[in-house]
């Protein structure tokens, strides 16, 4: 039976966003509501089909299923839906059903539309996309290409020294990079003029070639101007050029960075590079708690708050690196330390143990093993005095398993792919993250290249990899609730790790074997997986958004929990969320379980 006028205003009275509205701008919005009967088993709208309106449940029950016709909701009364199709094409992103007899209320499309744009608690509630980017500007957002000085003055490498230092005199500045067309050979600064020339007596025709810094460290023009910062605290360098597919395109400078400091994480990483035993770093590394909350205070997003939060995890390995080397000496032969897990994707948080491995070179000769072994454990000891604690699973470069040559790792990655049994796909969930910290990034070129090739090429492999990130699913109950952990310690609470990040960040690896992409990082690999075709714009920017709620409610979780003196963790109970926001996260792990769900029928594209 239709609702009377009367009725139809007090059910909307009683439910969100309308209960927000001005009583006279809600009576008139109420007449606009079309109603709509149906029995169990009518179909509301189905996939990609335009849709009418904003549909509101009065009475009954509605089950929302996703394109592969999973059921991702079981919607009751007060519940909207359809509002996500509505903010994106216009089309249905889901299908829906009326299981029982049912009242639906229709806003039409337009009057949705208007509503939207006339009332911004309306848009807010309703529009679940990823907010624009802060207008504020500072170290931790803005991009190197955005500080870094275009055209910088150059010079060949046979020209003098006193030639060198007239052209910084002539254009006011400490360096000039030296070149060879537009490839960079070295840097000449002031302070190598004064310490290897004027101190040490050497002519001033001495050829820039015996005075430069060859093949400097450098950075990229996506990089972001923290990395500048923190590059200059841990080498104590004061200059840094900017190359671009190997051609150079700029130079930061420290006074490039003064309008532009992040005193917290650039004095803590230039403490670090000076530390002379873990005992010392583990001081500095104590105040990551009160930076991640200070981090999150100050409106940064979650991508930049964990990228700047590894950065120090980063550099705490790499001085632990050099204080090994200094103690146990040289190494007998090349090799490099890798970061996997949380680190190698520079997504860590407030809780953070340590993962990671160590790739020797195929020269190891009998009895060098004493030396790496030794290596390891001094870092992987370092490491968990810094708070960076043993890996439960051992997944540390102190266990010999994980301190291999190179044939050896390649022969892991090889079986791995071959025969994926269950321990194989957790073994290659976790090595497929792996970032170079320390040493000689070329032994991983090659591996991580041949590696993507096979696995990329594999389908068995890859049907594997996919059944196995579909372990951890998303925490939805079917009746528009949330499934929170139901014994234990975290009673009635989500993780927000295994339950919530992980299984994007499953989903980004599985597009990026597909893809063959070499980013590691879970937001870089959903957006290559766009750019590649791996995803449907509409797919990647659905996914995107909902990663970056997610992700963005852990770390402000966290960052709550040091607030009141507590350690971070990553279990939110939904009571301390609002009823926007469980909404909105829900929405969310729709998301998540929809892209799943298509992963798992083999299509990558949500449309």
């Amino acid at each position: 039976m239709p609702l009377s006028d009367a009725a139809l205003l007090r059910f909307l009275t009683s439910v969100h966003p309308y209960d927000s509205l001005e009583p006279a701008l809600l009576q008139d919005l109420a007449f606009k509501f079309q109603q709509i009967e149906a029995a169990a088993g009518d179909p509301v709208y189905a996939l990609n089909e335009e849709l009418e309106g904003l549909y509101l449940v009065h009475t009954g029950e509605v089950e929302v299923t996703d394109e592969n016709g999973i059921p991702v909701s079981i919607l009751g009364p007060r519940n909207s839906f359809g509002e996500r199709g509505l903010t994106r094409s216009g089309r249905a992103v889901t299908s829906a059903q009326a299981t029982t007899e049912t009242l639906l209320l229709l806003l039409p499309k337009a009057k949705f539309h208007a509503l939207m744009a006339d009332q911004p608690q309306v848009a807010k509630f309703f529009d679940r996309r990823r907010p624009g980017a802060q207008e504020t500007s500072n170290l931790a957002t803005t991009r190197v290409e955005a500080i870094m000085a275009r055209a910088p003055v150059t010079c060949s490498n046979g020209i003098t020294c006193q030639s060198a230092a007239q052209l910084m005199r002539d254009h006011f500045i400490s360096s000039v990079c030296v070149t060879d067309g537009d490839r960079l050979q070295g840097i000449l600064t002031t302070r190598d003029l004064t310490g290897k020339i004027l101190a040490a007596g050497k002519p001033i025709s001495t050829p820039v070639c015996n005075a430069m810094t060859p093949d400097p460290l450098t950075l990229a023009p996506s990089a972001i101007g923290s990395d500048v910062l923190h590059m200059m605290m841990e080498h104590g360098i004061g200059h840094v050029p900017v190359v671009e597919a190997g051609k150079l395109v700029g130079i930061v400078t420290q006074t490039d960075l003064t309008r532009f400091q992040a005193v917290s994480t650039g004095e803590m990483v230039s403490s670090i590079a000076r530390a002379g035993n873990a005992e010392d770093m583990a001081k500095v590394t104590a105040e990551i708690p009160r930076l991640l909350l200070q981090l999150v205070a100050s409106g940064n997003r979650h991508e930049v708050a964990t990228r700047l939060i590894t950065d120090i995890a980063d550099t705490v390995t790499r001085r632990l690196l050099a204080l090994a080397e200094d103690t146990l000496g040289p190494p007998p032969v090349p090799y490099l330390w890798l970061a996997c897990g949380s680190q190698g994707r520079r997504e860590q948080t407030g809780v953070s143990d340590q993962d990671n491995c160590l790739i020797l070179s195929d020269d190891l000769a009998p009895g060098d093993e004493t030396y790496f072994e030794a290596l390891a454990r001094f870092v992987c000891d370092g490491l968990n005095t810094c708070g960076y604690v043993y890996c439960p699973g051992d997944m540390m470069a102190s266990n010999a398993r994980w301190r291999q040559p190179m044939r050896v790792w390649r022969d892991y990655f090889r079986g791995w792919i071959a025969k994926p049994v269950p321990e194989a796909q957790m073994l290659a969930s976790v090595m497929f993250d792996l970032r170079p910290i320390g040493g000689e990034a070329a032994l991983f070129e090659d591996l991580q290249q041949e590696t993507l090739k096979a696995a990329g090429g594999n389908t068995i492999f890859t049907a594997h990899m996919i059944a196995n990130s579909l372990k951890h699913t998303p925490p939805l109950g079917l009746l528009r609730g949330l499934a929170t952990i139901r014994s234990g310690e975290h009673r009635n609470t989500l993780d927000m790790k295994h339950n919530g990040v992980v299984p994007v960040v499953d989903l980004g690896r599985i597009y990026a074997l597909q893809g063959r992409l070499d980013a590691v990082n879970t937001r870089a690999r959903l957006e290559a997986a766009e750019t590649a075709g791996g995803l449907s714009p509409s797919g990647a920017r659905d996914l995107l958004d909902a990663y970056d709620l997610i992700a963005q409610t852990r770390l402000e979780h966290q960052a709550a929990q040091i607030r009141s003196g507590q350690a971070p963790d990553n279990y939110l109970a939904p009571s301390d969320l609002s009823d926007f926001e469980r909404s909105h996260l829900r929405d969310a792990f729709v998301v998540v379980k929809t892209m799943q769900s298509a992963a798992g029928h083999g299509k990558a594209m949500l449309s």
